[in-house]
């Protein structure tokens, strides 16, 4: 993998995870066209350390934000702490169950099933975009509420649907969980502030599995090739630096838009990158 494979990549997890378009969706139609496997030790490296990019992109555009929300004083942050714990707890609950069902209803249990079997069916990967397409198109259609706040319930349920987007690639995080405030009443600026609070809380649950995964699989690779974890630490560096700065750009963009009621158009690309999946299979 050369740098103008990392540059591409980079942009495309670096943009697409923060904007409501799903970036794995996208990386992987990315890596199929350039002929890249995707469960490489390569490969899972890099996608742990752009994970880690786009994380401190999220921590520094909206720590100014955060810090008047959630630090302002005590009773915010246990107020908003207590928010974030329901969420979080509705994902687990949710993702738990959901990708217990799928290893029944796919695998018949079988204990070697992975999620990530899924991951290359373009079908169901077309159809986790189409429905997070409605979804945004939906809550942008809906008034909204200038200083609605969030509430226990709407953050069980934020939390819920994000749970449900953990096993779909091409089910946007952000885009169903921004959509899911929306509808709920939340205003832009604090269902977008909520939504990438829960990113950094589950972002580091993501890392440490995928860091897992490289840890068993560069086992496999040493024991092949002799390839050292240091040969796939240093391209993966450049990686997460570029991801940074995408991740920035990409929020920017989502807020300007969010904040000027084009919510909508992500939807309408979601439709159409669903079919492009289908096409390119």
């Amino acid at each position: 993998m050369d740098f103008f494979n990392i540059l591409i990549l980079a942009i495309v997890q670096g943009a697409a995870e923060l904007l409501p378009v799903s970036s794995s969706a996208h990386v992987i139609v990315a890596e199929k066209l350039m002929g890249l496997d995707p469960t490489s030790p390569e490969m899972t490296m890099l996608l742990v350390m752009l994970h880690t990019g786009t994380m401190f992109a999220v921590i520094v555009y909206f720590w100014q934000a955060w810090r008047d929300t959630y630090f302002s004083s005590g009773h915010a942050f246990r107020s908003n702490a207590r928010l974030i714990v329901v969420a979080t707890a509705a994902t687990g609950v949710v993702g738990l169950l959901l990708l217990k069902l799928i290893k029944h209803l796919v695998a018949g249990n079988d204990p070697g099933f992975e999620i990530e079997h899924l991951f290359a069916n373009a079908k169901l990967m077309a159809a986790a975009l189409a429905a997070a397409g409605v979804l945004i198109i939906a809550s942008s259609r809906l008034p909204e509420r200038a200083n609605g706040a969030l509430n226990l319930r709407t953050a069980a349920w934020v939390g819920a649907v994000q749970g449900l987007c953990l096993p779909f690639r091409g089910f946007s995080r952000s885009g169903a969980t921004i959509s899911t405030a929306l509808a709920l009443g939340s205003s832009r600026r604090r269902a977008e502030e909520f939504s990438f609070a829960l990113a950094v809380v589950l972002t580091p649950a993501v890392i440490v599995k995928e860091a897992f995964r490289l840890y068993q699989s560069h086992a496999l690779t040493v024991a092949k090739n002799g390839t050292s974890l240091l040969q796939l630490v240093g391209p993966s560096l450049v990686g997460m630096l570029l991801s940074f700065v995408a991740g920035l750009l990409a929020l920017r963009w989502l807020s300007r838009w969010l904040e000027q009621g084009r919510w909508h158009f992500f939807g309408a690309y979601c439709l159409v990158a669903a079919v492009v999946v289908l096409l390119v299979g």
